[in-house]
């Protein structure tokens, strides 16, 4: 951009006019007029650039890009100030005499005239042409300003119309119809976050980058990237549906290139004409999120005066920003609690989804009579609840058909509404009274707001997953909706879950005794069953799984009894007997395990 270059000086009576529009159109008037000269100077500039120097072939086409950019950008920026221009109008005079140019052509026109003559002023110290030229620009200005003050009085007493301002130029193109542009196939879901100072925005699309392995982007840097690939000079001069194209196209190539990504988020949402034709080209794809909080709320926040805060809101008002929330999906009241807005944030980053589950009878899971009867009662009882318990299975080995009597546990998941537990804590009394110690039950009591916030364990994660693979329940309500859980996300959650795993090994291998031999034997197997799930090997049963973790690189092969030894030594008191080989496989783990973290 030229140095120096001066700046836009309106004439007297439009710019008293312009002074008394309301605050935030004379703001918007104020910063479109800006731009529409900062897009003359740039034009200016590089129609020099073309024309005085020896550019090849390919640089001369890249300027006349350039050129034909922002001149589209010009006649845009002349169409923005033309809808507020055209609001000083009187419009009760219909037969007023049609001017032959609106406001804005007329301003846009004295924007190159000022450049002409600051041009000229500079030319003049060496050219005598240009030396006589100044007094006549000047004077040609001095008409302008003078002719465009008379038009703004006729304009506003009624005495003249102005024309449609729509110039509907096609700067580049050989075709009346722009091509419609559309999301990739991958790009399945965008969440946009919208809302005025300090409201959470960042906070909350971090969450979701860091809980729901999102990619997260801002909308300035998106839009400065286009901008730079198709050589625009300031794309928030476009108009709203060119910059949402500008959006979506960015949005589009970073899809293709990052195939597994599943989610991005872009932030922040502050033009609500851009953002609503964004969401005009994506659907349902695109999901607006606007975050509200009091003032007062929003300073506490800040750690900032109230006047910085109040003043960053001003800007974003201006632009559109609170009537974001008009348009969006989902509008969160970010006043409450962290856990409450975390909770909010996961059901929409990743919502719920019906799920057709499988359901069993108890006496399908190949249980003793007197424990599927006792089931088959407690299921009865949490049924007849209603939709307050929304779901009742047995997981892990009932589900996967190798329960051990005197060897394995009840595993019992039960979801439920908060209110409803107090009557499934009876109902469990009951159940474990009718077992009289012929199987150890293991309750977990969830609620459905748990799982659809995603506050799961990483054992209750695969628990779901099973139900959603295919292992039976015992009741399900109709409706139920479950967080969907992928198997890459439990090849995460085995990360967490491995150290406490391992821990506890160690801490059951110092004190290795036959009364320690069932949680030894079982946290052997769930060792390696996660270490396959890093793997991306998905063995269930206890047998096969020690058999898959002895092909791991490096581990020697796990030399263990099979399952129906170690539960028959269990029961018949004879522990001892399979103690020793558990052990030594223990070891060989744990020692395995402590070289491959070594430095």
């Amino acid at each position: 951009m030229t140095q120096n270059s001066p700046p836009l000086v309106l004439p007297p009576r439009l710019f008293r006019t312009v002074t008394a529009l309301q605050d935030k159109d004379r703001n918007r008037l104020d910063d479109t007029i800006t731009r529409l000269h900062t897009v003359n100077r740039r034009l200016w500039d590089t129609e020099d650039r073309v024309r005085g120097a020896l550019l090849s072939a390919a640089q001369v086409a890249d300027c006349k890009r350039e050129i034909d950019q922002l001149n589209a950008e010009r006649n845009l920026l002349a169409e923005r100030a033309d809808e507020v221009l055209g609001s000083l109008a009187d419009a009760g005079r219909a037969d007023a005499p049609l001017h032959t140019e609106t406001l804005a052509s007329v301003i846009d026109r004295l924007s190159v005239l000022t450049l002409r003559i600051w041009h000229s002023e500079r030319a003049a110290v060496r050219d005598e042409l240009a030396r006589r030229r100044v007094p006549v620009l000047h004077g040609q200005r001095e008409e302008l300003c003078a002719a465009l003050d008379a038009l703004v009085s006729d304009v506003v007493a009624g005495r003249r119309r102005l024309p449609v301002p729509a110039r509907f130029k096609l700067y580049g193109r050989d075709d009346a119809a722009p091509a419609e542009i559309k999301p990739s196939r991958r790009l399945r879901r965008v969440l946009a976050f919208g809302g005025l100072s300090e409201c959470g925005k960042s906070t909350s699309a971090e969450f979701v980058q860091r809980t729901c392995g999102a990619q997260r982007f801002k909308i300035g840097f998106l839009l400065r990237q286009a901008a730079h690939r198709e050589g625009l000079a300031d794309p928030y001069a476009l108009s709203p549906r060119r910059q949402a194209e500008l959006l979506l196209g960015e949005l589009n190539r970073f899809a293709d290139a990052h195939v597994d990504t599943e989610l991005f988020t872009i932030e922040s949402v502050h033009d609500d004409a851009s953002i609503a034709e964004l969401k005009r080209l994506m659907g349902d794809a695109l999901q607006i999120v606007y975050l509200d909080a009091s003032f007062a709320v929003r300073v506490e926040r800040s750690g900032t005066p109230a006047q910085a805060v109040a003043a960053k809101d001003e800007i974003k008002m201006s632009r559109g920003a609170h009537q974001v929330a008009a348009l969006a999906d989902h509008v969160i009241d970010n006043t409450g609690s962290i856990a409450a807005l975390r909770a909010r944030l996961r059901r929409i980053a990743a919502p719920p989804a019906s799920t057709a589950l499988r359901a069993a009878t108890p006496y399908g899971l190949g249980l003793p009579a007197a424990i599927a009867s006792a089931t088959a009662d407690f299921t009865d009882a949490v049924r007849a609840y209603g939709p307050g318990v929304r779901l009742a299975a047995l997981t892990g080995s009932p589900g996967e058909g190798s329960w051990i009597a005197g060897w394995s546990d009840l595993d019992l998941l039960v979801i439920a509404e908060h209110e409803a537990i107090g009557r499934v804590h009876e109902a469990l009394e009951q159940y474990r009274r009718a077992l009289g110690g012929a199987a150890a039950l293991g309750p977990t009591l969830v609620t459905p707001g748990e799982l659809t916030a995603r506050r799961l364990t990483p054992r209750l994660a695969f628990v779901l997953h099973q139900l959603q693979q295919g292992s039976p329940v015992l009741h399900a309500a109709p409706g139920l909706e479950l967080p969907p859980i992928s198997r890459g996300e439990l090849a995460f959650a085995a990360v967490r879950e491995l150290p406490q795993v391992i821990l506890t090994t160690r801490r059951l291998r110092a004190d290795a005794g036959p009364t320690t031999l069932r949680q030894l034997y079982k946290h052997l197997v769930l060792a390696c069953r996660l270490l396959l799930r890093e793997h991306n090997q998905w063995e269930s049963g206890p047998d096969r799984i020690l058999a898959a973790a002895s092909r791991m690189p490096g581990l020697t092969a796990l030399s263990v009894p099979s399952l129906a030894e170690i539960s028959s030594a269990w029961r018949d008191g004879e522990a001892g007997l399979v103690l020793k080989p558990v052990t030594m496989a223990v070891d060989q783990l744990l020692t395995w395990y402590a070289t491959q973290l070594a430095a």
